[in-house]
């Protein structure tokens, strides 16, 4: 088996070089067959959805067919070569089938679990054999790969998934109160009109908001969605172009932003703007609101003390990170982050220590880099940052309520994580989800479908191994047999005398010696070449018995077309 998949998803490129590279049904058909009259390539599948373009073939020469594929997938997508590489991705064998199995399962989907690829995979496959590019290994494969996917929605609750997601989202949002109540008479931005923004925007149609504004890059998907959302749920909904963002965000009390955008589409200085003109009044860093009474923590030296978290002297020179406390260090409050500041600055704040005099509350690069330094350090050791001892119960410091509820479910991050430090916002990101998720049902399913997808491509690749070994198997058991037929033969003329009675007798005995030498071998050769790298038995068994080669690919070729009429509609 040598397979190769070449292609690119919304996790590899932006919407506008996935729009640009969208293949039409006339330029798949086109693709295939010149995928299979290109000299590496056998056999050719095309998976085009609007969110990937994977071009799956059955290969002799692994550099020479991905440099074949990424040329024909540039020339039929008329996207330029070097233009497209950089948002390619290539799998091979046993790869390529993890890949395939778990894109069936919708683990790969913007919308994890989304069942709507199954019938996608289902027409690739139609498509391939109506073209006859899609021979045994591509049948296997893309026949095994619908029933996987079928096995993770039936014995998971997988298809729940995406669902989840923007469910939880929107509970981290409420922060614990009922969604409907928390939502309902509130204006809602929606940003991108894909699976998963439309899915959030249906939710809170749902829950009750007063109105949905969605804007994206294409206008005209915009409109269609708040179509949909008006006719099916009964919303007050309305298009705009995302250049009229930065107003609606003035008047937006819920975001939500998912679009395969590289690049931030809401930067910190746009969200404090948008809050700053929507209350009347400046957004606060909050990382900036510290407690007037420093923390009076014992001195030390730091790194000495057998309690201390923090290293500083392991970092020094290290540089520091431009974003003060990275959104407060991945999460932490703004009480904790001066609690471990006063502890490495020997009981007087590193954030006391640094702020320049007559600057309202801001602290030097110095002082910014060298205590997050210090706690990211603390962070990649221990996998948190770590409690001095048990101290003193911190006050928690005063944030004003939420005026704004960000959700990011993109990935990357539609919405700067800066955006956690301001006042007056709330942010629900991918990446906080994921640790306020970890034991959510959609994660235990996620987990229990890559087991399913795992145990799949072995058994798979078995299969296939088993099954390369057959034709030789056969080969050897058709010359023992030519074998016997001649030296039965060669007996019949002479033994004349023998009667019909004895003769049987004598055939009988030379066919189960025969049987009994060839049984053992071609049973554990079956076997070994079940295992990885099993695939070199087939070769051995060739020239060991010196099988024409000419006679084991006229066994596959047989095979093959047995397959082929046996192959369920």
């Amino acid at each position: 088996m040598s397979l190769l998949v070449v292609g690119l998803s919304h996790r590899s490129a932006p919407v506008s070089v996935l729009e640009r590279a969208a293949l039409h049904a006339d330029a798949q058909v086109k693709l295939l067959q010149d995928t299979v009259a290109a000299d590496p390539a056998t056999e050719a599948a095309v998976l085009a959805t609007c969110n990937r373009i994977e071009l799956y073939a059955d290969v002799d020469k692994f550099h020479a067919g991905v440099a074949e594929l990424s040329t024909l997938l540039a020339q039929h997508s008329g996207v330029g070569l070097e233009e497209l590489t950089p948002f390619l991705y290539v799998h091979y064998e046993d790869r390529a089938v993890h890949h395939l199995f778990s894109v069936a399962c919708g683990l790969d989907s913007m919308v994890v679990g989304e069942g709507q690829i199954l019938g996608q995979i289902k027409d690739a496959l139609a498509r391939a054999q109506d073209l006859h590019t899609a021979g045994r290994l591509l049948n296997d494969l893309f026949q095994q790969a619908l029933r996987v996917g079928k096995r993770a929605h039936s014995e998971t609750g997988i298809d729940r998934a995406g669902q989840s997601l923007v469910t939880f989202g929107l509970e981290q949002l409420a922060a614990g109160t009922d969604v409907p109540g928390w939502a309902r008479g509130r204006t809602a931005l929606v940003i991108g009109a894909g699976s998963m923004s439309s899915l959030a925007a249906a939710t809170l149609a749902r829950a009750g908001v007063a109105e949905i504004v969605v804007a994206n890059r294409t206008f005209e998907r915009a409109e269609r969605l708040a179509d949909i959302l008006a006719e099916a749920e009964g919303a007050t909904a309305r298009a705009v172009r995302m250049a009229a963002v930065p107003d609606e965000l003035t008047r937006a009390d819920v975001v939500v932003s998912c679009t395969g955008a590289t690049g931030l589409v809401l930067t910190a200085d746009a969200v404090a703007e948008a809050v700053t003109g929507r209350t009347g009044e400046p957004t606060a860093d909050t990382a900036a609101m510290v407690p007037a009474e420093p923390f009076a923590l014992p001195p030390t030296s730091v790194g000495t003390d057998e309690n201390c978290p923090l290293d500083l002297a392991s970092v020094q020179g290290t540089p520091g990170f431009s974003v003060h406390g990275e959104a407060a260090v991945a999460g932490m409050d703004a009480a904790t982050l001066e609690q471990h500041a006063a502890w490495v600055g020997e009981g007087t704040s590193l954030l006391e220590q640094g702020r320049e005099p007559g600057a309202g509350g801001r602290f030097t690069p110095e002082a910014d880099a060298e205590l997050i330094t210090a706690l990211a350090q603390a962070v990649a050791t221990a996998g948190r940052v770590p409690e001095y001892r048990r101290p003193e119960p911190v006050a928690e410091i005063p944030r004003p309520a939420p005026a704004v509820f960000l959700l990011d479910l993109a990935m990357p991050r539609d919405i700067d994580a800066a955006v956690h430090r301001l006042a007056g916002v709330r942010l629900v990101d991918i990446e906080s989800l994921a640790e306020a998720s970890a034991d959510a049902p959609m994660a235990s399913d996620v987990d229990q479908v890559r087991r399913i997808v795992s145990d799949e491509v072995a058994a798979f690749g078995a299969a296939q191994r088993a099954a390369h070994i057959t034709p030789t198997v056969v080969a050897l058991r058709t010359m023992a047999a030519d074998v016997v037929a001649a030296e039965i033969a060669r007996l019949d003329g002479r033994l004349t005398g023998l009667d019909d009675r004895q003769r049987g007798e004598i055939r009988q005995t030379v066919h189960r010696v025969v049987d009994k030498l060839l049984h053992a071998p071609t049973v554990r050769v079956k076997q070994l070449a079940a295992e990885p790298g099993g695939t070199g038995y087939a070769d051995a068994l060739r020239t060991l018995f010196d099988l024409d080669p000419e006679t084991v690919a006229a066994v596959s070729r047989a095979v093959d077309n047995t397959d082929e009429k046996d192959r369920p509609a």
